[in-house]
């Protein structure tokens, strides 16, 4: 069944449907991980994306029960050079046909992602809408050009309450953002008791949960778009060790008074370098993220650059002067990709072990 990619700028793709028939509008963006497909289409933080993949052949080990990062997709649609209609693991229970039908998500085979890509890189991400060949391009074209693509993707994406993932080892509240799974699964694997709670928990609401320490969860979209979430971090900064991922190091960021800005077209992919400032080691990363901290704009502030990217010189960690707080931009537990930076884990519970230290020397002098 051949359906088409349509971008604001009029440019079109022809290609084959799988999965739903539904229209679907969002934000063109790519990834260029060679694997981890399940991973990537499973992440919220690609909430209200159209997401394409610069590998050539996709679906070739199907879907299965263990890979997902949530359990619900929040993707617009998917992009392929070639969908494998007839997977091949042990561990496959579905095709991506199947599970794209099952979940009315519209993916699109077929095209030339290379040129997709290209023209990301060139001009920026770019609004799209994956539709069927009956349409009226222009019309089409004029819509994207004036609609608002929607702003509250966090609010789509977080628990709608707070639930417990129960360990006997240091409590942690992890704020919900749009978290991955590998987040709290790396959590669970150093036997953390952990609370998960919502985008738009207050501070006095975390505090009172009796935390050691605080996550800052991944998350799509803007961070400007989710002011409730600084107030909350100026509220629990210095009073709890705090580490954030992703969307959690931007919101950290603003909290602090320094800026965030778009980037053109994003670091979507598993295969980023980094560097630590510190040691000068560099660790090759996965990423997922629309957005960057301005450097310029951590001036008088109490922030101070831990990483930075390799490719671009974009700042890719922070760690606050006065308190045990820091952050990252990329993802330490991965999924997809490599674990050059899981030991940022460790670290954060290292940071909790100290400043409990701290705090039971202070009582006893008191």
């Amino acid at each position: 069944m051949k359906r088409q990619l349509i971008l604001e700028d009029g440019t079109i793709f022809i290609g084959t449907g799988f999965g739903s028939e539904v229209q679907s509008i969002g934000e063109v963006v790519f990834n260029t991980g060679m694997t981890g497909y399940q991973e990537i289409l499973s992440d919220p933080s690609y909430c209200g994306q159209i997401v394409t993949l610069t590998y050539p052949l996709v679906g070739n080990y199907g879907i299965n029960r263990d890979d997902f990062e949530s359990i619900t997709p929040a993707i617009q649609g998917f992009i392929v050079k070639e969908v494998c209609d007839h997977p091949s693991n042990f561990r496959s229970q579905s095709s991506l046909d199947e599970f794209f039908k099952a979940k009315n998500i519209p993916g699109l085979a077929g095209i030339d992602t290379r040129k997709l890509t290209r023209i990301i890189r060139q001009h920026g991400t770019l609004k799209g809408a994956i539709c069927g060949m009956d349409v009226n391009v222009e019309e089409v074209v004029a819509s994207l050009q004036t609609v608002s693509l929607p702003t509250d993707q966090v609010k789509q994406v977080s628990t709608k309450s707070a639930y417990p993932s129960p360990g006997r080892g240091h409590r942690v509240v992890l704020v919900d953002f749009g978290m991955k799974h590998g987040i709290l699964r790396e959590l669970n694997k150093r036997n953390c008791d952990v609370i998960v709670v919502p985008y738009n928990v207050t501070a006095e609401e975390v505090l009172r949960l009796s935390p050691d320490g605080i996550m800052l969860s991944n998350g799509p979209g803007d961070p400007k778009d989710v002011p409730e979430a600084i107030e909350m971090i100026n509220g629990v900064l210095g009073k709890v060790p705090l580490f954030g991922i992703c969307l959690g190091h931007q919101l950290f960021a603003l909290a602090g008074g320094a800026d965030t800005e778009r980037l053109k077209f994003g670091h979507r992919g598993s295969n980023h370098p980094v560097k630590d400032l510190a040691t000068g080691k560099v660790a090759i990363t996965s990423q997922n993220h629309g957005y960057t901290v301005n450097e310029e704009s951590l001036n008088n502030t109490r922030l101070t650059v831990t990483h930075k990217a390799l490719n671009d010189g974009t700042i890719e960690g922070l760690k606050h002067l006065d308190y045990p707080a820091f952050t990252v931009q990329y993802h330490p537990e991965a999924s997809p990709g490599p674990e050059d930076a899981n030991h940022l884990f460790d670290q954060f519970i290292d940071m909790i072990k100290t400043s409990k230290k701290v705090g039971e020397e202070v009582c006893q002098n008191a």
